[in-house]
């Protein structure tokens, strides 16, 4: 593949597949607009990337080797004992990002939560829903320190409404902040159609190991009785699309966002956790759905929790989910439809030198 004068380099965390879904609608736009972007990442993040767009070149960054803790309790301590290799992760994109800045002559950079991604020599943007980084007692340092590293980049895009109603909440809004914020509205790879319904529930699974694998052994035994049809989507992205049916469920390894977008667009309900990217999928489709938070992770629990609170979705803590507690999502409204349009063009304008 030829690359132009007008690269952009696109990198996304991998810690789930959040990050990398929703910069699908960034790649695509940044080729309608008539640039050309190199993707990095590692991991499933960069599999799923490299699946979706095949002729892009792509590299692989070094790894900050996310893994959560078995017991919740051990989550932070967890992050704790993990964060030197966070930080020689991040020292070592760093280098490499000088390197690919002068080797593809790049017109800018994308970081979605890539903390080292960026280059004082090109415009680099930061994307983050959590302008406030909630970890219990130590939330205040935690949040200081990511607006640290906000502050290197020429600009932070957040993908939600700056106004009520929101998304995010306290996650992705300052009172006071000296930052180039830039509110997007929410972002999705989906489009909502009017399909017909061919399953009663749609489980859809992400997240680092070993809670993703734990919730799917979790949620394989308690569904055996569910009554209704079901398609569950590990969140696993492998060289080969696998299909299972056993019975009323039908499993996927993984789906392409096409086959995502059909899939939750034939389904009535949906069972998953409430990572920020999946809440931007179901309020782009107003779908009604049902939360397990991964355990210790204080923003899966606060959005969660903020669902419910205003009425759009119910949640249980992962150990005491249970089938039954499904029919609670016909006491909820579901997620209303968000009218938030992205100026791509305004935001583009960043990478003309203008």
């Amino acid at each position: 593949m030829k690359t132009t004068s007008k690269n952009i380099l696109i990198a996304p965390l991998n810690w789930g597949l959040g990050h990398a879904t929703r910069c699908i609608p960034i790649i695509k736009e940044l080729q309608q607009f008539g640039f050309t972007p190199i993707i990095a990442s590692d991991g499933v993040a960069l599999r799923l990337l490299q699946k979706e767009f095949p002729e892009l070149v792509s590299i692989e960054l070094p790894s900050y080797e996310i893994e959560y803790a078995k017991d919740e309790k051990d989550f932070k301590w967890k992050l704790i004992k993990n964060s030197p290799k966070m930080i020689q992760a991040i020292f070592e994109e760093k280098q490499k990002v000088k390197e690919l800045v002068k080797q593809y002559d790049l017109k800018g950079i994308i970081s979605d939560n890539r903390l080292g991604v960026y280059s004082k020599k090109v415009p680099s943007v930061f994307i983050t829903h959590q302008l406030n980084v909630l970890s219990g007692k130590t939330t205040w340092i935690s949040s200081k320190l990511h607006q640290f590293f906000i502050a290197k980049f020429t600009e932070c895009w957040i993908p939600d409404c700056k106004d009520q109603p929101n998304l995010t909440g306290k996650l992705g809004h300052l009172e006071n902040s000296s930052l180039n914020l830039k509110y997007l509205g929410p972002l999705s790879r989906l489009v909502k159609k009017n399909l017909p319904l061919r399953y009663d529930l749609m489980v859809i699974l992400s997240g680092p190991e070993p809670q993703r694998t734990m919730l799917e052994d979790k949620l394989t035994a308690e569904l055996q009785d569910y009554e209704g049809s079901i398609l569950f989507i590990k969140g696993k992205v492998e060289p080969e699309q696998n299909i299972k049916t056993d019975r009323h469920i039908t499993y996927y390894n993984f789906m392409t966002s096409e086959e995502v977008e059909k899939a939750f667009n034939e389904s009535d309900l949906v069972l998953c956790r409430s990572g920020y990217t999946t809440v931007m999928d179901l309020a782009k489709l107003e779908k009604k759905a049902f939360f397990i938070p991964t355990p210790g992770q204080f923003e899966q629990e606060y959005l969660a929790k903020r669902c419910k609170r205003k009425g759009m979705a119910p949640f249980a803590k992962q150990g005491e989910f249970k089938a039954e507690k499904l029919l609670e999502i016909d006491l909820y409204k579901g997620f209303p439809k968000s009218e938030a349009t992205v100026n791509w063009k305004q935001l583009f304008i960043l990478f003309h030198g203008e």
